[in-house]
C-alpha cells in the first residue's frame, strides 16, 4: 500500500516534510533482501536490535509468528528511508502493532537508511504510519522504547512522545582499551576489584573471562545464567521472564553461529569450570548493548563482586576488538550508573489510528505515567519492593 502525505489545505506536499510512501510487507522473508541491503550500508543508523539476525532469531522462537509484518517508508523517489518490524495482535478488541523484540530489546529504533533518513519530519512520518495502518486494520501503534537521540541524531519517532519510566545508560569506548577502563572504573574501584579477584582466585583457583564461541560454551553459560537469574528473581518476589521456553529458544538461536546476534561472556573458575557471572548483549560492528546479566549468589562468591569483575573485562574486551560504544540497557542499577557516563533518554511513543485506538492509547499512556512515577519516587519504589518480598 502507498501513502502520499499531503497538506489538506494546499494539496501540496505537507509543509512539515517531503512526500512519503509507506507499505507493510507480510513477513520477514518478503523484507529480507531489502533489510540486509540497508543493514550493509555504511551510513545506516540503527541499534544492534535491528539486525536481521537478531529479529529473525526472535521471530523464529515465537509460538505463533503469523502476526509479523515489516513497515517500509520510502521517499518520493522510491528510496527506502526506514524499516521497522511489527507484530500485530488483538487485545480487548483493539488491533495493535507493536515493535518486534518486546522487553528483550532495549531499543526499538527503526533501521534508518542514513542520517538524512533519520531527519524525516516527525509529522510526515506519523501521517505515513497512520495511512499504512488503515488498510491493515491497525488501531494503534505501540512504538516501544525509542531513544530520543542515537549517534547524535534526533529520532523522529520520539519527537513529542512521553518519557519512558526508565532511561538507559551507556559509554563511548576509546581505541585504547586501558583508557576505556580508566573512564569506566576509578583508580580506587580498580584497586578494590583487583583485591576481590585475588580473594576469589585464592579460594577457587585461577579465574578466566571467556567469550562463548562454541555451542557447548553457549549452552553452559546460558544454563548458568538461567539458574542464577531464577534464584535472584525468586528472592525478590519477581516473575522470571526467562523461564518462558520461547525466550530461552530465542537466546540460544541468537547466540549461535560464527557471527552471533547476541554475544555471551562469563567469569569462570578455571579449575572447576564453575560459572561465577554471565553477561549477554546484542552486538553489531560498533556496539555492544547489554541485555542480561547474573551472578552466583553464594555469599562467599557474591561478596567479591563477580559481576563487576566480568564487566571490567567486558569493557576492555569490547574496546580491544574495535567496538566504539557499550550500553548496559534500560533500568536503574548501581553498576550501570557507576560504570557509564552517558544517559540515553528514552521515549515511549503511542500512535493511535482509530477512535478505538485512541481509547487504548489513553489507557496505555496512563500506565506509563504511573510506572514512571513509581520508578522515580524512592518511597513508592521501596514500598513496591517490600510488597514483592512479602509475596515471595
Amino acid at each position: 500500500m502507498t501513502v502520499r502525505v499531503l497538506n489538506p489545505e494546499s494539496g501540496s506536499a505537507e509543509a512539515d516534510g517531503p512526500t512519503l510512501r509507506a507499505e507493510i510487507l507480510p513477513g520477514l522473508a518478503e523484507a529480507e533482501e531489502l533489510w540486509r541491503a540497508l543493514e550493509a550500508r555504511a551510513g545506516r543508523l540503527a541499534t544492534p536490535y535491528q539486525r536481521f539476525a537478531w529479529i529473525s532469531a526472535y521471530v523464529c522462537a515465537l509460538p505463533d509468528p503469523s502476526g509479523i509484518r515489516v513497515l517500509v517508508v520510502r521517499d518520493a523517489a522510491g528510496r527506502p528511508r526506514l524499516l521497522l518490524p511489527l507484530c500485530l495482535y488483538r487485545s480487548f478488541g483493539v488491533r495493535i502493532a507493536r515493535v518486534v523484540g518486546g522487553a528483550q530489546a532495549n531499543f526499538h529504533l527503526p533501521l534508518f537508511a542514513d542520517p538524512e533518513a533519520a531527519a524525516l519530519a516527525p509529522g510526515a512520518l506519523r501521517r505515513a504510519l497512520r495511512g499504512a495502518a488503515r488498510p491493515a486494520g491497525i488501531d494503534v501503534f505501540l512504538l516501544g522504547s525509542q531513544p530520543r537521540h542515537w549517534d547524535g541524531r534526533p529520532n523522529p519517532l520520539a519527537a513529542g512522545a512521553p518519557a519512558a519510566p526508565s532511561d538507559a545508560y551507556g559509554m563511548r569506548l576509546d581505541p585504547d582499551p586501558e583508557a576505556s577502563l580508566r573512564r569506566a572504573f576509578s583508580a580506587d574501584a580498580r584497586k578494590k576489584l583487583r583485591a576481590k579477584e585475588r580473594r576469589l582466585a585464592e579460594s577457587l583457583g585461577p579465574l578466566a573471562c571467556i567469550r562463548a564461541e562454541t555451542p557447548e560454551a553457549c549452552a553452559a553459560f546460558l544454563a548458568a545464567f538461567h539458574a542464577q537469574k531464577a534464584a535472584r528473581l525468586a528472592a525478590q518476589g519477581l516473575r522470571d521472564p526467562y523461564a518462558d521456553p520461547a525466550i530461552r529458544t530465542f537466546l540460544a538461536r541468537a547466540a549461535a553461529g560464527p557471527d552471533p546476534a547476541i554475544e555471551i561472556h562469563a567469569l569462570v573458575a578455571g579449575r572447576t569450570g564453575r560459572v561465577l557471572a554471565t553477561f549477554g548483549g546484542a552486538v553489531d560492528t560498533l556496539r555492544y548493548s547489554g541485555m542480561f546479566t547474573a551472578f552466583d549468589a553464594d555469599p562467599d562468591i557474591a561478596r567479591s563482586s563477580p559481576g563487576d569483575l566480568l564487566l571490567q573485562h567486558l569493557v576492555r574486551d569490547q574496546a580491544a576488538r574495535g567496538r566504539r560504544s557499550l550500553d548496559l540497557g534500560i533500568g536503574e542499577a548501581r553498576y550501570k550508573q557507576n560504570t557509564c557516563d552517558e544517559t540515553i533518554a528514552i521515549a515511549q511513543p503511542i500512535l493511535p489510528v482509530t477512535l478505538r485506538g485512541r481509547a487504548y492509547a489513553l489507557a496505555a499512556a496512563g500506565f506509563i505515567r504511573a510506572k514512571r512515577r513509581i520508578k522515580r519516587d524512592p518511597r513508592l519504589s521501596a514500598l513496591l519492593g517490600r510488597l514483592r518480598r512479602l509475596r515471595a
